[in-house]
């Protein structure tokens, strides 16, 4: 299979036999890795690396630092966009949504 996953192979053969666009994008969105919650920790563990302050963080996330620091805290999860562009910093570092 050559390192490719069931998914990959599914899309390739869909494109392979030229699938409509409305079921590509549906196979397609069916690809998409999930997105799951991080903890307070996880959360933290970003900017700790990253070796930026919480006022930092929370401008490169787009939030102000009363959320960002709820956020740490847990008062608030995280949801949509937030959640994917940290689970992007958590998984690639800080350097995968700096823009």
């Amino acid at each position: 299979m050559d390192g490719k996953n069931i998914m990959d192979l599914v899309l390739e053969s869909a494109r392979d036999l030229k699938f409509d666009k409305v079921t590509m994008h549906d196979l397609e969105a069916l690809a998409l890795p999930e997105v799951k919650p991080l903890s307070p920790s996880q959360i933290k563990s970003i900017r700790i690396k990253a070796n930026v302050s919480q006022n930092v963080m929370s401008k490169y996330l787009n939030v102000s630092p009363s959320t960002y620091q709820k956020w740490e805290r847990g008062d608030v999860i995280p949801r949509g966009g937030n959640l994917k562009l940290l689970t992007l910093a958590y998984r690639h570092g800080l350097e995968a949504i700096a823009a």
